[in-house]
């Protein structure tokens, strides 16, 4: 891409020459990216898109601020940063957390002393009035809720995360905007600029032809994909909800229109995008119009554009879609390591759940082994509870080779969290069902569904207990699995479903929002006190401490490093999940007990791995491993790794 003719053009426009070398050696190494990338989806079109798309570029990197430049040089130096042991996510609402932006600067020393060094704060971007699904109906990418604060708010916050070490990670939403937002107006009014921006069709023709092989979102409140606008005379595509318009990024001007809001948001500080909905940015007629190539083609142009200006950035892809499907996201192929730093591994948060249900971890291992290996690059993001639904993403497939159904299995698992089935600790709620295929998500706190809602009510210390345990090894999964482990707001203080949402109207009819209450501030200072005072011994403080212990040995725990892949080890007792990790240092096994039983595990699957005698890295406990068994205590989780001290 980068001709003699071309460099000396660009260089003329810098004062500086070491700008004007920076900018032109990012753009000769990620050039080829772009150009090559943007050819596949656009042919012809291209040319002409590149000068404009340089010129978008070139206003970026002169805005970009110097602690911003600074900051792209030390990522180009450590490229890692998000694969490090260290690093920990949180994801939370401002508004729930603490009101505002800048009340959420006023909390960064308890997220610091949590140890997390990446804040996702929910969608903010100023979405459309009343119902906006969340604030995924963005009316302006280039401002701030009102109630939150501006955009200055946001650069402060961005300012005062980073001196702190804490990168700041917002919603990127791709796939739609709101019917509000100024394309969508200027379509609505005729302008065919902008009309072209959108997917609008003169009569049922064409929506008819694709309903036949689209799936449905959201059936319960927003059945079908193409909603009739009056004032724009058609039926428009709304995947979602009938006021999100989805965009048609056939359209070269779309994609300069989302390079220019990257950038902008960058320089505003932001360093992690979450790229919403991006498996449905590209339509094809007779498919799901999900998952196309072009989706990556366009991702790993996006992402070449944000190296070239400001290679701090870093892509999250919210592609909640199956694993085979899922590894394109982070790069297969041509595309290998150059689409998105990391993605959600959604079926291991399934998997989480469906093993604590069943107590028994078949499926679990059967679904692990099916994940092609990820680029070495690239970072899972993990988690045990989202702001989100669960769908029981669970194949056929793997379900037969645990020796389940598929369709029952899910069955089982929507009534065990549901609470309908009997015997269940769960206390979720059901969400979206869809009585064509059976499926019905749940909504609920972690706590609620690991059983402490029930337990507490009860008040019987054996639940209260396993309640807690579970919590824990929920999250010493997610810590020990390699990626990057983010914490739902209000998980490390054990907070129950706030059933309250009911009586906001905006929220009541959506039970997702009984799993995003507010920061209980108070909770959270009497667990800090409990904890001074010495042995914590409410529940809430007991998974506090439990907690911050996991993610202390975590930080300290250099097997843990993201580029390694944990590898399912087969256990021979159905209720121990047994994953390998092979580090330089040396290999490590982790060992999850999803029971509330006692497990004696015989020694030889571990001892074949670690010699005779491993230690316990949660604990401080060494193993001698040329017993017979290791006592797995209920619920209990073991990071091994070789020792030479005998017992």
């Amino acid at each position: 891409m980068l001709k003699t003719d071309l460099a000396a053009r660009l260089r003329g426009a810098f004062d500086d020459d070491r700008d004007a070398d920076t900018f032109l050696l990012r753009l000769e190494r990620y050039g080829d990216d772009l150009s090559q990338s943007l050819h596949a989806v656009y042919g012809e079109a291209t040319d002409e898109l590149l000068e404009r798309l340089l010129e978008v570029m070139l206003h970026a990197f002169h805005a970009r601020p110097a602690d911003l430049r600074r900051l792209d040089e030390a990522r180009l130096l450590r490229p890692d940063w998000l694969q490090a042991p260290e690093m920990v996510g949180y994801v939370a609402y401002a508004d729930r957390f603490a009101g505002t932006l800048k009340g959420v600067g006023e909390r960064l020393d308890y997220l610091e002393g949590l140890g997390v060094g990446y804040l996702h704060l929910m969608p903010l971007l100023r979405p459309r009035e009343g119902e906006n699904d969340g604030g995924y109906a963005v009316a302006d990418y280039r401002a701030v809720r009102p109630d939150l604060g501006t955009m200055d708010d946001l650069s402060a916050l961005a300012r005062g995360l980073r001196g702190r070490g804490i990168s700041l990670v917002l919603d990127l939403v791709l796939n739609h905007v709101a019917r509000e937002h100024e394309w969508a107006q200027k379509a609505r009014a005729g302008d065919p600029k902008y009309r072209d921006y959108f997917h609008i069709f003169p009569n049922r023709a064409a929506p008819d032809a694709y309903e036949m092989t689209l799936p449905e979102v959201f059936p319960d409140f927003a059945p079908g994909n193409f909603t009739w606008d009056d004032a724009a005379g058609g039926w428009v595509w709304t995947t979602f909800n009938s006021y999100q318009w989805d965009l048609n990024w056939a359209n070269p001007d779309v994609f300069l229109e989302f390079v220019d809001i990257i950038l902008h948001l960058a320089n505003r500080g932001v360093e992690v995008f979450r790229l919403d909905a991006i498996a449905f940015i590209w339509k094809r007629l007779g498919t799901t119009s999900q998952n196309q190539p072009e989706v990556h083609l366009l991702t790993r142009a996006l992402r070449a554009a944000a190296r070239i200006v400001a290679p701090a950035v870093a892509f999250k892809a919210e592609a909640i879609v199956a694993p085979a499907d899922l590894i394109h996201y982070l790069g297969r192929g041509v595309h290998y390591g150059k689409v998105s730093e990391m993605a959600y591994h959604n079926s291991l948060m399934v998997q989480l759940w469906s093993s604590l249900a069943s107590r028994n971890t078949r499926l679990f291992e059967e679904a692990l082994r099916a994940f092609p290996p990820k680029p070495t690059s690239t970072t899972w993001g993990v988690y045990v509870r989202c702001h989100d639904d669960i769908g029981w993403a669970i194949s056929d497939e793997d379900a037969a080779r645990a020796g389940l159904s598929g369709p029952g299995h899910r069955h089982f698992l929507s009534d065990f969290y549901s609470g309908e089935f009997p015997g269940s600790f769960a206390r979720g709620l059901v969400f979206q069902y869809n009585p064509e295929t059976g499926d019905r998500r749940i909504s609920g706190s972690a706590a609620s569904l690991a059983g402490l809602e029930e337990a507490l009510e009860t008040g019987d210390p054996g639940r209260i207990d396993d309640a807690v345990r579970r919590l824990l090894l929920l999250h010493a999964v997610i810590l020990g699995f390699g990626g990057v482990p983010l914490l739902y707001m209000g998980d490390e203080l054990a907070m129950l479903n706030d059933y309250a949402f009911e009586d906001v109207p905006e929220h009541a009819p959506d039970n997702r929002w009984v799993h995003r209450p507010r920061m209980d501030w108070a909770l959270a200072e009497a667990v800090r006190a409990e904890e001074e005072e010495g042995t914590p011994h409410t529940p809430v403080a007991r998974v506090n401490t439990g907690l911050r212990h996991l993610l202390r040995v975590r930080r300290e725990t250099p097997h843990l490093h993201a580029s390694i892949e944990s590898h399912v080890l087969l256990s021979p007792d159905g209720r121990v999940l047994l994953l390998r990790r092979e580090h330089p240092l040396g290999t490590m096994v982790q060992a999850y007990n999803f029971s509330e039983d006692a497990v004696m595990l015989p020694s030889y699957v571990l001892r074949g791995v670690l010699g005779d005698h491993a230690q316990d890295r949660l604990s401080g406990s060494v193993f001698s491993l040329d017993r017979p068994t290791v006592r797995l205590d209920p619920y209990r989780a073991l990071w091994l790794t070789t020792s030479e001290v005998p017992v």
